[in-house]
This record gives C-alpha cells, structure tokens and sequence, in this order.
C-alpha cells in the first residue's frame, strides 16, 4: 500500500514537472500574420507554403498566411494601417511600383538592416537598391524592405505566325525603324493576306489601368535616354534634351496605333489583355514585362488536368513556336540598357510581432527555400541572389536563356527608387494619359509631352 501510494506521489510529481517544463514553451509560441499576393502559378505558391511549414517545424512559429489577388493587395493594406491592424509581414508585386517609397518616407516601415546587412554580399547588382529608401520620420536611409525576386522588358513573337506571313526570325531587323516598320508595313499586310483574318502584327499596351504601358513606355524612354531624374532624385525635365527626346520617344510609341499596327481595344487593355491577345492569336508580337506569356503554355505542357492535345499543343508552343527576344538597337544604334523592376516584401512599424516577422524573412531569403520560389513561377520572375542566378534552371529552355542573357547585360533601377513621388505617376499612370490624348483625343505629341512633363513636375517637384 505504502509503495504503491509512493509511486503514485512520484508519477504526479513527475507529471506537474514535465508540465512545469512545458507549458513556457507552449506560453511562448508565436503566431505571425503574413499576406503574400496570389501567385501566377500553383507551383508558385506551393514552394511558398513548403517554405512555410519548414519554417513552423525549425522554428514553433506557427505562420497564418493569407493571399490576395495582386489587386487587391494595397486596398486591403492600406485599409489595414488605418485601422492599425496590419499583418506582420506583407509582399504584393505592386508594393515598390506603388506605394513602399511613400510609406517608407511616412515613417510607416520597419527597419530591415540588421536582416539585410549581413547578407547583402549575396545579392546582385542593382537589387539592393530597390529596399534602401528614405523615411522623412527618421531622416535617414536604410533598408524598409526585402527584395525578393525582379522582372525586365521581353519581346514575344509567334514563329509560326511570323514563318506564315513568309518570313523568319532573321528576317526582323535589329535597327530602331526598321524594327517597327518590319512589323507594321511588311508582316501585318503580309499575315492578314496569307490568313484572311484581321490580325494585328504587334500588341502595344497603351491602357491607363496597365502597368505594361508605362513599363513599355519606359523602354522608348530608355531607347532616346531620356533621363527624368538624377540618381538623387533631382528632376532633370527642364532639360530642353530631355522634352526632344521625350517628345520623340511618344510619337514612336503612339505611331503604331494610329498606323493600325495594334488592335483598337489595346488603349483600354488591362495587364492580362496583351497576353489574351497572343494567346489567342489576334496579334503575332507584343512586349512584356515577364516571360509569363511563354511559361503560360509550358504549364500547359505539364497540367495534367488538360488533355494530352493540349498537353501536346502547350508542348509545341513553348519549345518550337514562341519566340522570347529583345527589343532593336536604340536609335542612336546603342543597345538599350532595361529597367529591372526589383519586388519587395516589408515589415510595417505598427507590426506586433517584428522579431518572430524578421525571422521568417531571414528563413525565406536562404537559398535553399527562395530558389524554389523563384523557379516556381517558370521564369516569369528572375532571382536577386547571385547563385540563384547561376542556378542551371536558367540555362534549361531558349526562353529562360534570353532572360539570363538580358540580366546579365545590365539593368537600371525605375526612377520610383530614386524620388518616391514617381509611384504616385505610376498609380495615375501619367505616362498613359498623354498617349490617350494623342491616341483617342487627337492633340499634337508635344503638347500632350507638355502637359506630362507639367503633370510630373507639378507631383515630384
């Protein structure tokens, strides 16, 4: 009796021990909110959760995450720091085009230095930068961001549409005009005769709810060197230069709609529509800012969902008739040097977990769980990590070989990095506007020029 009452004492004892030990771990387990954009692909997004649930089990932080549509991000965020119920980290592929430099220069921003700084050597030219922004609160630079993945300017062309109008991919010339000319005066006659459909040869976004169109407008910009500020974010558009070459850099990209070289509708297109129209067919080129036309139909290739036609058709698309190429010589016979618009992920100050949020990032960021994020999307993004760039994936296909290439030749930085008041243009889509009021209203490219370089200075100042 005696010891049976002993072992009964030692079990409780032992019980309220292990509880003791415990229940601080359990007291002390975090939960972080994270709100990530919705990805394109499902690949995407399932090395996003893998990366997550590595996270949980290394760390017993437990991750609630939420997704959203692109465009539904900053409403959602914005109505969040109102109410100040923010999550505690937060990525939208429309954060740096749109609002991080202003609620960076806010005050609004947690600082990432001390996540940033001792990995910094692993990441390549002209990444960084997108991050290291100004906060008028504490009158300083620092890092109020992650970058986590970037995207350039591609042509896509159908080869066999193009191969139909009677010509091949050697035929397209590699100089400014004749490049344009190629399209509108010889392969569009050409490709609507061999057809009879009513087919355009080139996909020009021009619509003021598309940030296709003023990332394409950037790379005319770009082609004439037009310069809108300095790399302190001074504006430059007083410049006499800079108004010839803007002016020029308009009445180029504004030509091929009023030749009828892009379809009607392309001055309302919305992000998705250039890529409808080249999947369907109704076009035989247009630019883009992601390789995501072409990875559109390797994913075809592999869902096995589809049948084995679409499977076979996804199949031929991708490996034999797209093409993904760079824009011509600049005018001057210079090679275009293209933007690289950097993405990025943030902490905000009203966050109330940074430590456990900081923590997370330093996990994602690791090689090891962003690689497979990056590689998700297909190509549609590009690595901001030296060995991600040098990851194998990126010498797999001819599409994502272009992209490599391009990167590899250099990039520059959207000026939204250098004067934060540039996102506010980008939000009204300035650059739009003046080609709807060359386009649809009929005024005169160096008065609708005017009225833009009125409207910028009049917001950067």
């Amino acid at each position: 009796m005696k010891s049976r009452v002993i072992g009964a004492l030692s079990l409780a004892v032992a019980a309220v021990g292990l509880f003791a030990a415990t229940a601080p771990a359990f007291a002390q387990q975090k939960t972080i909110t994270v709100w990530w954009g919705k990805g394109f692909y499902r690949s995407e997004d399932d090395a996003l959760i893998d990366t997550i649930k590595k996270f949980e089990a290394k760390t017993g932080i437990k991750v609630e995450l939420s997704q959203y549509a692109i465009q539904d991000m900053i409403p959602k965020t914005v109505a969040a720091l109102d109410a100040g119920t923010v999550p505690d980290v937060a990525y939208s592929d429309s954060y740096d085009v749109q609002a991080q430099g202003k609620w960076a220069y806010e005050g609004k921003l947690e600082d990432l230095s001390d996540v940033m700084e001792p990995i910094k050597d692993r990441f390549a030219p002209n990444t960084l930068e997108a991050s290291i922004l100004y906060n008028d609160v504490a009158k300083k630079k620092a890092y109020y961001g992650f970058p986590l993945k970037q995207q350039s300017m591609h042509v896509q062309i159908w080869g066999d549409m193009l191969d139909k109008a009677g010509f091949k991919q050697s035929d397209i010339p590699t100089d400014w005009e004749g490049y344009w000319s190629f399209w509108c005066d010889k392969v569009q006659p050409a490709i609507r005769k061999a057809t009879g459909q009513r087919i355009y040869a080139v996909g020009q976004p021009m619509g003021v709810e598309s940030t296709d169109a003023f990332q394409s407008f950037y790379t005319f910009m770009d082609a004439y060197h037009v310069k809108l500020v300095d790399d302190d974010g001074k504006l430059l558009v007083d410049d006499p230069k800079v108004r010839e070459n803007l002016i020029k850099a308009m009445k180029d990209y504004t030509d091929t709609y009023i030749k009828g070289c892009t379809p009607p509708s392309s001055t309302t297109w919305k992000d998705p529509d250039n890529n409808v129209a080249f999947h369907n067919k109704t076009i035989v080129m247009t630019h883009n800012f992601t390789i995501s036309i072409a990875a559109k139909w390797f994913e075809d290739s592999t869902n096995q969902n589809l049948t084995p036609e679409q499977r076979a058709a996804g199949k031929k698309a991708y490996e034999e008739d797209i093409i993904t190429a760079s824009f011509p010589k600049a005018p001057d016979g210079s090679t275009i040097r293209y933007r690289s618009d950097v993405k990025t992920g943030l902490i905000f100050t009203a966050a109330k977990n940074k430590a456990e949020a900081k923590q997370f990032i330093s996990f994602l960021l690791q090689e090891e769980n962003v690689r497979p994020y990056i590689e998700g999307a297909l190509g549609r993004w590009f690595p901001v990590t030296k060995e991600s760039q040098a990851s194998p994936f990126w010498q797999a296909d001819r599409h994502r070989k272009a992209v490599y290439n391009q990167f590899m030749g250099g990039t520059a930085p959207f000026d939204f990095t250098k004067n934060w008041k540039f996102t506010i243009l980008n939000n009204e889509n300035v650059w739009a506007k003046a080609m709807n009021r060359v386009v649809s209203e009929k005024v005169p490219v160096d008065k609708a020029v005017d009225e833009l370089i009125a409207r910028i200075k009049q917001v950067v100042g």
